[in-house]
């Protein structure tokens, strides 16, 4: 059996997971959640302890665990194990996170950021099982990529492939990544709500209240769950929201089905919740753009994991780390 330890490093909450890998998948032995405290080298202290606690109570006598792997928003150097400052953990500049983990252990540890753990997850275990050329999109909170390219997560030059969410799909629109009308703009919770804002202000003055927004006092607590409720009752302006965001999000695909070929896009989060609200649009749109030699080998599917990915993430990176040893060795 090969046991596997996962870390999750997030600005709000930590992750803590234990799992044994098998042929068809992985499976959970033991996992502790706790609010991310203040400062990386606390943070990591705590985590180290958690595993150990999780080691001694669910590891077998005589087995040992094999690797370990965390996943952490960018940005990274994966290479060098650096936590290179990201904006939702203030005072994470340039932390190595991997050598109190290796000498603490005496295993392998690896670093990805979450896109990339999740598309390892989704490879490994879930909707890109078997492939060679795969996409996975977070389509959550924002909109990053993790890219698989000849059968090998491909993080580039600098750790920064993969960031489709700065793609500028229109002039203006909801900001994603600082940028006005950006993929992320169009395709993120966050960017979601803004847009769902703007156009409940345009109805509201013309005395129009969408069921999402009954009125003013109500803008501001406007989110991306209360728009998909609506649209699934069948609010026309929350429908009309959704059709938007479907053809923005298949305008991105088709840049990704253009330039990469990959054999699947697997998209997580939202798409898998709102499918039903986006897809057709989501198709429409990525056929009419998309190149159809190449969008005939390229199937769309939601993420296979569901919201289990979020605990296989970390345990795909360990598993990959080992993966990538033995192909050295040989």
């Amino acid at each position: 059996m090969t046991y596997l330890g996962g870390l999750d490093i997030g600005g709000t909450k930590c992750a803590v997971v234990l799992g044994r890998a098998r042929e068809n998948g992985v499976e959970i032995l033991g996992k502790v959640q706790f609010p991310t405290p203040a400062g990386p080298h606390v943070t990591l202290s705590r985590m180290a302890d958690e595993l150990e606690a999780l080691l001694q109570e669910h590891l077998p006598e005589g087995e040992k665990l094999a690797s370990i792997g965390i996943s952490c928003g960018g940005p990274l150097d994966s290479r060098r194990g650096l936590i290179l400052s990201p904006p939702n953990l203030p005072g994470w500049d340039r932390v190595d996170c991997l050598t109190p983990l290796r000498e603490r252990f005496g295993v392998a540890v690896a670093v990805q950021n979450d896109a990339n753990a999740c598309a390892l997850a989704e490879w490994q275990w879930g909707a890109g099982r078997g492939l060679r050329h795969m996409v996975f999109l977070t389509f959550g909170t924002g909109m990053g990529a993790g890219l698989i390219l000849n059968g090998e997560l491909y993080a580039g030059a600098s750790d920064m492939a993969g960031e489709v969410g700065h793609m500028r799909l229109e002039d203006t629109g909801p900001i994603g990544f600082g940028k006005a009308g950006s993929f992320e703009g169009f395709c993120s919770g966050g960017g979601i709500a803004q847009l769902a804002r703007s156009r409940a202000a345009e109805a509201l003055a013309q005395g129009q209240a969408p069921a999402f927004c009954p009125s003013w006092e109500a803008l501001e607590a406007v989110t991306t769950k209360l728009v998909g409720e609506a649209a699934e009752q069948g609010d026309a302006l929350a429908l009309d929201i959704f059709e938007t965001v479907g053809r923005k999000l298949g305008r991105g695909l088709a840049v990704l089905v253009d330039v990469l070929n990959p054999e699947r896009i697997v998209i997580g989060s939202i798409y898998g919740r709102q499918q039903a609200l986006l897809e057709r649009f989501t198709m429409e749109e990525l056929e009419r753009e998309a190149l159809s030699h190449a969008l005939q080998a390229c199937t769309v599917v939601p993420a296979g994991l569901g919201e289990r990915i979020g605990d296989m993430a970390s345990l795909s990176v360990a598993l990959d780390v080992l993966r990538r040893a033995e192909q050295e060795r040989i």
